[in-house]
């Protein structure tokens, strides 16, 4: 079985809290193929309430993924920090069609969050990843000062750069 130190063992559990702690690292993401993070060290909380119908999970991971800009290139720590819920059902068969809702079949007697962290920890970090020096100005990159020097100039009078073609098509609309 794929991942099988993130299998959580809930038959033999009392009802009630347990926690539950991962460390992950690159590695982890590696085993998925997912290869944006060029290091990882995040901790993850699995908080499972065991009732007697169902399981409560509650994940909570809090960490630092090193990145590299989406403008830059330059690699960065970019702290994270995620929480999710999942409620585990027992049922017939397997179905993780709902992503709030696991059903597992009666018989089982361990969850395997794996997938779940995965997802969690993907999804908490935004899409367009810039370094934090950029936005206060204290990065020093040539690809920064490139994207300085290439960017449009600006003209102070619009009137001297009007396009006479642009003109007529001017006149079409106040021509009504």
């Amino acid at each position: 079985m794929k991942h099988k130190e993130y299998s959580i063992p809930f038959s033999g559990l009392k009802q009630g809290k347990h926690a539950f702690e991962f460390q992950i690292e690159n590695t982890f993401f590696e085993s998925f193929e997912y290869d944006e993070f060029n290091a990882a060290n995040i901790m993850v909380s699995v908080v499972l309430n065991k009732t007697a119908t169902m399981l409560e999970l509650t994940f909570s991971a809090t960490g630092v993924v090193n990145i590299d800009c989406d403008l830059t290139s330059e690699p960065f720590d970019l702290p994270i920090t995620s929480t999710m819920d999942l409620v585990v059902k027992f049922g017939d068969a397997y179905n993780d069609e709902n992503e709030e809702i696991l059903i597992i079949p009666h018989g089982e007697h361990q969850i395997n969050v794996a997938q779940y962290i995965y997802e969690m920890l993907v999804l908490a970090v935004p899409l367009k990843r810039v370094h934090p020096g950029v936005a206060d100005g204290t990065l020093k990159s040539d690809a920064l000062d490139r994207l300085h020097a290439l960017r449009p100039k600006e003209s102070k009078d619009n009137t001297e750069e009007n396009d006479p073609r642009w003109d007529a098509l001017k006149k079409l609309i106040t021509d009504k």
